[in-house]
């Protein structure tokens, strides 16, 4: 009985008009759904990951000028430790490096692992890892399409598309932001 009245309320709920609940539950909204999406055409300087949320943002002088969804490595919690732990690593970083004949379509390179990193692994007797990138998906998917979940060994990925807006507007030297 108790099942069927939950089952009901929740049906409800759903097949109501939103106004008549307010929002929907199933409506979820974010600050970036209000800024309408644009293409980069200018060069950016800074980026900011948020693997909680696993979004990307861009700015240039200050203002964001887009938002990406991202896919991050297997294991994403937490700072990066050591090779083969999944994780993406955290921090301030740089783009040191741009690879156009990539595994994957197009990557920017950070600079991970830093000094401080390889302090703390030496430290733990491990190898930090490195290769760390932005980069779109296997050249062997669709470029359509985009791998399901955090696949990646602790880069960040974008669909193609995406990648190759990025490519183009994104400078050596522009500031990566990890946050967890």
């Amino acid at each position: 009985m108790m099942g069927a009245i939950v089952h009901g309320w929740l049906l409800a709920l759903f097949l109501a008009p939103a106004g008549a609940v307010g929002v929907g539950l199933w409506q979820h909204y974010h600050p970036w759904d209000l800024i309408p999406p644009r293409e980069l055409t200018q060069p950016i300087d800074r980026i900011v990951i948020e693997k909680g949320a696993r979004t990307m943002a861009v700015y240039r002088d200050g203002e964001i000028q887009k938002r990406y969804a991202v896919a991050l490595g297997f294991a994403p919690d937490g700072d990066k430790v050591k090779e083969g732990d999944g994780r993406t690593p955290e921090g301030t970083f740089r783009i040191d490096r741009r690879n156009n004949q990539s595994r994957f379509h197009l990557s920017l390179g950070i600079d991970y692992p830093r000094a401080d990193d390889k302090a703390a692994a030496r430290k733990l007797g491990v190898d930090p890892g490195g290769d760390i990138f932005i980069h779109g998906q296997p050249n062997k998917v669709p470029d359509e399409m985009m791998l399901p979940g955090d696949w990646t060994a602790g880069c960040v990925a974008l669909t193609n598309a995406e990648i190759e807006e990025l490519f183009q507007n994104t400078p050596m030297g522009t500031v990566v932001e990890i946050l967890p």
